[in-house]
């Protein structure tokens, strides 16, 4: 079955819902957005640092997405404006890691797989690796779900807990870092952000509680994917463009069912 590239297109992406759809909740919940742009803008410059030394692909996007949210974190609780730091940081990543990726022999072909994801091209490794990934993303959050779930209402309330909203933070941090890693090949570094928040803003409305959005968030997350990936066929379009513009799609038909109600 797996030697179908298509079908493992559609594990590899469904497979990322799985940690897209719980963390694209928070994201949203947070009013993230602009943080998970930063990470996964970041993700080039790991691609480059990763050729450049010789490394996986996977550990370079993770170690500089990684420094990336450990960066914005501490500048944003030092007193920096969020919008400002998270603006600055994340077009100098994408800008370095195009100039870095410039003095690399052969990357510069293959720069738009990255920018755009490449799912068709995904391999029985990478598909093990995605899976691995989400798991562990989704495991995390489990964990610590609502720990995150209190901090995200109220840091003092959290603080009166006995919770620390730092850690929780850095949780989050974590967890963007590694969807940020196993999503580059999927839908991007342009796109990946899009992919955490779309779903969760379709599912949001018709949820009834904080696990209903997650878990709607990842069944909304796997029918854009599918979707995205039949459109690509029928229409021969790029694959991870089409996957985000499924996901906006169904986000579109539930603001009118919104509306209508």
């Amino acid at each position: 079955m797996l030697d179908d590239f298509l079908i493992r297109a559609a594990l590899a992406g469904v497979g990322l819902t799985l940690a897209t759809g719980p963390l694209g909740s928070f994201v949203v919940w947070r009013r993230m957005a602009y943080f998970g742009d930063a990470t996964a803008h970041a993700a080039i410059l790991g691609v480059a640092l990763s050729f450049g030394f010789g490394l996986s692909i996977y550990a370079g996007t993770l170690a500089v997405a990684l420094g990336m949210g450990i960066t914005v974190a501490t500048l944003a609780s030092r007193g920096h404006a969020m919008d400002t730091v998270l603006g600055v940081l994340a077009h100098s990543a994408l800008a370095f890691g195009l100039v870095a990726a410039s003095f690399i022999s052969g990357l510069r072909v293959d720069l738009s797989a990255f920018l755009f994801g490449d799912i068709l091209a995904v391999s029985r490794a990478d598909l093990g690796i995605i899976w691995g990934g989400a798991a562990l993303v989704a495991g995390l959050l489990a964990w610590r779900w609502q720990g995150l779930l209190t901090a995200t209402v109220n840091e003092e309330l959290a603080q009166a807990s006995g919770l620390d909203p730092k850690r929780e933070q850095f949780v989050l941090t974590l967890a963007l870092a590694l969807t940020v890693a196993v999503a580059l090949k999927i839908v991007g570094a342009l796109l990946i952000a899009a992919l955490l928040i779309i779903p969760a803003a379709a599912a949001r409305q018709p949820a009834r509680s904080p696990e209903a959005m997650a878990l709607g968030a990842s069944a909304v997350g796997s029918l854009s994917v599918l979707a995205g990936l039949a459109a690509s066929l029928t229409w021969d379009t790029p694959a991870g463009p089409s996957i985000v513009a499924a996901a906006a799609v169904i986000f579109a038909v539930s603001l009118l069912f919104r509306v209508k109600g």
